[in-house]
């Protein structure tokens, strides 16, 4: 049975052992010490002492024992509780020598003196102050005590001088006995002894908190003492290992866990940070430290991490860090472009932002529809609030009701425990924008329906509405005019998002914004590539990037641009990692013909290499201005021919052209 812990406020509690003689002194001064401790007297010693202390220590905690001699000794090695012994000064000697030559009279032989382990020093000092003889002894256990006793009285000694199993042998063999104790020396383990016992509960106060906090940390910590005897070890890493917290107390870590050994730090003295370490089948972050106390080296400590609980709280951060930078990343002065199509956009945009209704974003894929709903939500009062994006088309219905409108616990089958706030709660006083709004399947639209009219979401499994106080942004690449006609688009859903409306243009009717936006990409492309900027300078790279740049803005605008800004932007990239770096100049006819090398889709339907200024060819501007009519009638031939495939279903025409139906009538109408 593990003995009791002792409670913060209750008085330590001493148990005094000794027979008869000590006793005696024992029960006269316990009340001494009753206003510091609690004293408990035994008049039992060695085994059947042991045996009543294990039983005390079972009901009630005991913090130290008192007793003397060889049943002290006895007691040290066979409790775990600190044993106070009372000892024997200079003076206790003198004083009981004194008293036995008085006892034996002038003239009397030699005194003898039997004394527990080893024998009293200076007694020749005593010899030459009292002018007799004394004959010493020591035993350690109780047979040889009564043996020295033998030994002196067959000596012809008549005064014994000693421990109280010494007296009482030499009473019973006729001879004079002296006990050698006195008062102020079993006073004086007393207060010993309560001074211990304070100290002890100091400690184990430090312990317990010390435990207390080690038990609710994430990390596993073992620690040693010089010996690498196990002192420390915590439920984290008692779970690593597979065993009980308690189950390696005062073993060696390195026979335990070799993986885990700290030798090597005892030894040498020297921390060893974040090693990774493969114990038990785990993969941990270990850290080793010695234990430096006062100067002394007195053990070790280790502590570890899981790798995979970091890599977990990596994520988690980087996640956040994503989400706030996602809210302040983008503002409408970044949606470049001086064209007339651009300034509407931004203007509108201005005037979004002052007002909480809904907007919709309508816009083919890649023109820069999230740019806008951020720059949005930045030029707003809500700019400090969340702004959280989910794309309709990516999730499943069942994981996208769960990821707009959160769960309860036990909803379904895999629900998170305690239950998940969804992406609506998430954007409480904020912005939330939904992209592709037209994917979004019936069922789930009229729940939307509901968040837009009633301004409160139902979490799946609830019963209970959660008010919510946040500012909707639309985005979707479809005709949801059509999408209604079509019975795949709620009526009135539409109505509610079709409030503030933006038509974020295509690239190709805003050509003449391309030098801008490319300038701005650009120092995207560097920064996220970790390349210096190269434009402009005098080396051989910077002529042929400056080349290659110009070939670009010439080329840009006899093409398509199908993926729009987003497809301008991973050209950008392209040209940055492939564009070799050249020792010399490079002609507008060669950086041409190494533009279309490496981006073979800008010169599919106008391959003429532009004639440098001044060969009189024209500059690049009348030759883009003469190409403009073919373009148009090569893009005219292949919405027809797309058309003639999808059997005239324009829904699935402009979903294959990656336009909407407005582009496409307008298109037609312009052959």
């Amino acid at each position: 049975m593990l003995p009791a812990t002792p409670s913060p406020a209750a008085p330590p509690r001493i148990v005094a052992v000794g027979f008869r003689r000590i006793n005696k002194m024992l029960q006269e001064l316990a009340p001494d010490v009753a206003d510091h401790a609690v004293v408990d007297v035994l008049d039992v010693g060695f085994e059947e002492a042991v045996a009543r202390i294990q039983a005390l220590q079972a009901r009630q905690p005991v913090d130290v024992v008192v007793a003397a001699g060889s049943n002290g000794a006895y007691l040290r090695q066979h409790l775990d509780v600190p044993v106070v012994l009372v000892k024997v000064g200079g003076f206790d000697l003198m004083q009981a020598l004194a008293q036995a030559r008085r006892l034996s009279g002038e003239g009397a032989g030699p005194i003898g003196l039997v004394t527990f382990e080893g024998m009293a020093p200076d007694l020749q000092r005593f010899e030459r102050l009292f002018d007799f003889a004394i004959c010493q002894r020591s035993y350690r256990t109780e047979d040889e005590a009564r043996a020295c006793v033998r030994e002196l009285q067959q000596a012809g000694i008549a005064v014994v001088v000693g421990s109280g199993v010494a007296v009482d042998v030499a009473e019973q063999l006729g001879l004079a006995g002296l006990f050698l104790y006195s008062m102020d020396a079993v006073r004086e383990a007393l207060a010993d002894a309560v001074e211990v016992a304070r100290a002890a509960r100091i400690q184990q106060a430090k312990r317990e908190r010390l435990n207390t906090l080690l038990a609710h940390l994430s990390d596993g910590v073992i620690a040693v003492d010089q010996h690498e005897r196990i002192e420390t070890l915590n439920p984290a890493m008692a779970q690593w290992l597979g065993i009980e917290p308690g189950a390696w107390l005062g073993r060696r870590l390195s026979a335990a866990c070799p993986e885990l050994s700290l030798q090597a730090t005892l030894r040498l003295g020297q921390p060893e940070q974040e090693k990774i370490e493969r114990v038990r089948g785990r993969q941990l972050i270990v850290s080793r430290m010695p234990i430096v106390e006062q100067g002394v080296l007195t053990g070790a400590v280790l502590s570890a991490q899981d790798a995979i609980s970091i890599q977990r709280v990596d994520r988690h951060i980087r996640a956040r860090s994503q989400s706030h930078a996602a809210s302040g990343r983008y503002e409408l002065a970044q949606f470049a472009g001086r064209s007339a199509a651009s300034q509407r956009v931004q203007v509108m945009a201005q005037r979004c932002a002052q007002s909480a209704a809904t907007v919709l974003l309508l816009g083919e894929s890649g023109t820069g529809k999230e740019l806008v709903a951020q720059g949005i939500h930045r030029a707003s009062d809500r700019r400090d609030m969340p702004f959280v994006a989910v794309n309709c088309a990516a999730l499943s219905e069942t994981l996208l009701e769960s990821e707009l409108f959160g769960h309860e616990e036990g909803a379904f089958t895999g629900a998170r425990r305690g239950g998940k706030i969804g992406l609506f709660e998430a954007a409480h006083k904020g912005t939330i924008f939904l992209d592709e709004i037209g994917e979004m399947p019936l069922a789930l639209q009229t729940r939307m329906l509901r968040v837009l009219q009633e301004r409160e979401v139902l979490r799946v499994g609830a019963v209970e509405p959660t008010p919510v106080q946040v500012r909707v942004i639309a985005a979707t690449h479809r005709d949801l005019a059509e999408q209604v006609a079509q019975g795949r688009f709620r009526l009135d859903l539409y109505y509610r998002l079709n409030i503030l409306r933006i038509e974020v243009p295509p690239l190709r009717e805003r050509l003449a914004d391309i030098p801008d936006i490319a300038a701005v990409l650009l120092v995207k492309v560097r920064e996220r590539l970790g390349v210096g900027p190269g434009v402009g300078s005098e080396s051989g790279e910077g002529a042929a990037w400056d080349a290659v740049w110009q070939a670009l803005m010439a080329q840009a605008p006899r093409h398509g641009w199908p993926g729009n800004v987003r497809e301008l932007d991973n050209l950008i990239e392209r040209l940055v990692v492939c564009v070799p770096p050249l020792a010399g100049a490079m002609s507008l006819a060669q950086a041409h013909r190494l533009l279309c090398e490496l981006a073979p889709e800008l010169c599919a339907s106008a391959g003429a290499v532009p004639s440098p200024a001044g060969d009189g060819g024209g500059g690049s501007e009348d030759r883009a201005s003469a190409l403009k009519p073919a373009q148009r009638l090569s893009e005219r031939e292949h919405i027809l021919a797309t058309l003639a495939e999808c059997g005239e279903d324009k829904a699935l025409a402009c979903q294959r052209l990656g336009i909407s139906r407005t582009t496409l009538w307008r298109k037609l109408r312009a052959g």
